[in-house]
């Protein structure tokens, strides 16, 4: 189990609003009446009490609370714990916690004779609410988690196909190098870790990569597959997805281009290989948000299946992924678990990662024996999790700076040693910046940032108005603002704003020409599969012979669009943390929220951090950073175990 989560909002927002419900009385209304529960909540509850002649006010208050738990991410909520762990923007902790909250014993009691509630994993089945081990459910969201954690728990228990141990260490040397075998033909070595993974994937029917940013996830995902294709003698079928177009065209992308560095015989096994949505490969049906083609009664017809960007997917969509996978499929997840989790509730990547499955012993003595015993940097703890539980966590950074890489270990480690910020904060790197002030304050902002902002953005106007889109492309990468909230001076619209003043200041006739000014840069904001162009693709426009275009780089290349076939685009001066996922770039300005926002957690920093190859600017006060990095996000879940 794990504890409540706190305040939550969609990424980017702003604090929660919580709207007074006139007719809310007893403890719906109170707790109204103090910012824990909005409209949603309360109405749900009072039309759910109406329909069943339910008129407990523990009950109402427990289903609101449930209701407000999925609202903000959660799937469930912890009876003996809410109390504590429920913040609400402007109350302190005891302000909360003063608040006539029931006792656990009394709400069970209620709960437990509620016309509402099914009671245990064996209560009725037409019930809105389940309350089950201490944790109170909205019935879907309970029955979603038992598929989830039913299919992993089945998946590994089963081993899979039986691995002729000479055939795969063969495989291994060839497609890996490690230390203690002969050296390999291909021209990038892979550290141990990404070697385990695939043997992971060999001997499991489902498996984890999981890793920050940089740390060769793609890599091992492309010699993963060659592998399993070479030891079944090719001819799998492979399906490769993600959950947002974006990242679904990164993929297909960086699949291809490790696996041109796959030797012959292999990059020819593995074949071309292109991602879709989860939607996509699901099959989405019109007018159905959660319904697909391909489901428990009409499986997938793949042998394996890779989803990148895993921590991304929400409970409901896990759900349908699993339930359509055939017995015999492989599911294989990549992703980072320290990231921000999706917008909808559940945590699923981080709460695999942390699951305590039964496993397998006898596949995992087999993958014991395919792989070196002095693994570089893999603990004991780690060593079972890959063994066992098919979880393999990639510690080798490859595409920033070793500094950042601290900074970011220290962030995703602060709250059990906040002291680790603190060490690399006073080591004065000069890749790392923290402007401690607040961005609302009179007087701000910093020079440092307004230079960076003008250099990147004189680099991008200059090769947009000369026609070099490439290197419009490049500039528009080479710094980034990056904000928690949408509004307000820490927020998206007030930086991009503050952004196009000093480019028009300081840049000749900037912004000038209309909507589609030379140099405008851009974010797609909905998919077109037409196009090509996915929800979160940047661009930039630039003059053809005279003319503006609007530049993308896909699949490798530039592509010039007519600005009249666009239709969902934004100017992107600055993005909020949440969209940044999957990008990448050179020098990235994070502007924290102010010390008592919500959204100041450390999955919110550190996600940010990790999107900067080169630099890292903070821009925010010393003690909003400490209470970030303290703070992670917790979603309540029962799939941990």
């Amino acid at each position: 189990m794990r504890p409540a989560a706190g305040p939550g909002v969609e990424p980017g927002a702003g604090p929660e609003r919580v709207e007074p419900v006139r007719r809310a009385t007893g403890l719906l209304g109170e707790f109204n009446r103090a910012g824990v529960l909005g409209y949603a909540d309360v109405h749900v509850a009072r039309r759910l009490g109406a329909l069943a002649g339910e008129a407990s006010e523990e009950v109402a208050l427990a289903c609101a609370l449930a209701v407000r738990a999925v609202r903000q991410g959660s799937v469930c909520l912890p009876l003996a714990t809410v109390a504590g762990a429920t913040a609400v923007d402007g109350l302190s902790n005891d302000d909360v916690q003063s608040l006539p909250w029931p006792s656990v014993a009394a709400w069970e009691a209620a709960l437990s004779d509620s016309p509402l509630v099914a009671v245990g994993p064996e209560g009725r089945a037409d019930r809105p609410l389940r309350y089950v081990g201490g944790l109170l459910y909205l019935d879907r969201y309970w029955r979603q988690e038992r598929v989830v954690a039913d299919y992993v728990d089945r998946a590994m228990r089963v081993a899979a196909d039986v691995v002729d141990p000479d055939h795969l260490h063969a495989a291994l040397d060839r497609l890996f190098v490690t230390g203690s075998r002969a050296p390999s033909p291909s021209p990038s070595p892979a550290p141990d870790l990404q070697r385990l993974a695939a043997v992971v994937a060999a001997h499991k029917r489902f498996s984890i990569v999981a890793g920050g940013p940089g740390t060769g996830k793609t890599t091992t995902v492309a010699r993963l597959l060659a592998l399993l294709q070479d030891l079944a003698g090719g001819g799998l079928r492979i399906a490769l997805a993600a959950p947002t177009g974006k990242a679904a065209a990164r993929l297909t992308e960086a699949v291809r281009d490790a696996g041109d560095r796959l030797p012959d015989q292999d990059r020819d096994r593995l074949g071309v290989l292109t991602a879709r949505t989860l939607h996509r490969l699901l099959g989405s049906k019109r007018g159905a948000r959660t319904r697909f083609w391909h489901d428990r009664d009409n499986r997938l017809p793949y042998d394996v299946v890779v989803v990148d960007e895993a921590s991304m997917i929400p409970l409901t969509m896990m759900s349908r992924l699993v339930e359509a996978l055939r017995p015999s499929c492989r599911l294989v997840l990549v992703g980072d678990p320290d990231q921000l989790s999706s917008v909808e509730a559940g945590a699923v990547l981080g709460d695999l990662v942390g699951r305590t499955v039964p496993g397998d012993a006898a596949s995992a003595d087999m993958v014991a024996s395919a792989v070196p015993d002095d693994l570089a940097g893999l603990s004991d703890g780690d060593r079972e999790a890959a063994l066992r539980a098919g979880v393999v966590r990639l510690s080798k950074v490859h595409r920033f700076s070793k500094e950042i890489q601290e900074l970011a270990e220290a962030i995703r480690r602060g709250d059990q040693q906040p002291e680790l910020l603190e060490e690399v904060l006073d080591q004065g790197y000069s890749c790392i910046e923290l402007v401690d002030a607040d961005p609302a304050s009179p007087g701000f902002p910093s020079e440092s940032l307004r230079a960076d902002v003008l250099a990147s953005g004189r680099s991008l106007v200059t090769a947009a108005r000369e026609g070099r889109a490439e290197q419009a492309l490049a500039a528009l990468e080479q710094h980034r603002v990056l904000c928690g909230h949408r509004e307000g001076p820490h927020g998206v619209a007030w930086w991009a704003q503050q952004i196009e003043t000093w480019l028009a200041d300081d840049i000749a006739g900037y912004a000038k020409d209309g909507v589609w000014y030379v140099g405008r840069p851009l974010l797609v904001t909905a998919n077109d599969y037409q196009l090509g162009l996915f929800n979160g693709d940047t661009g930039v426009v630039v003059a053809v012979d005279g003319e503006p275009r609007a530049a993308f780089r896909r699949d490798g290349r530039v592509d010039l669009l007519g600005p009249s076939r666009l239709s969902d685009v934004h100017t992107v001066h600055a993005m909020s943390v949440h969209r940044s996922q999957g990008s990448q770039f050179d020098r990235v300005t994070l502007i924290l929220p102010p010390e008592g926002s919500p959204l100041l957690t450390q999955e919110l920093v550190y996600t940010a951090v990790t999107r900067a190859k080169q630099y890292v600017r903070i821009v925010g006060t010393r003690d909003a950073l400490r209470a970030a990095v303290r703070r992670p996000i917790q979603r309540a879940s029962g799939l941990r175990g």
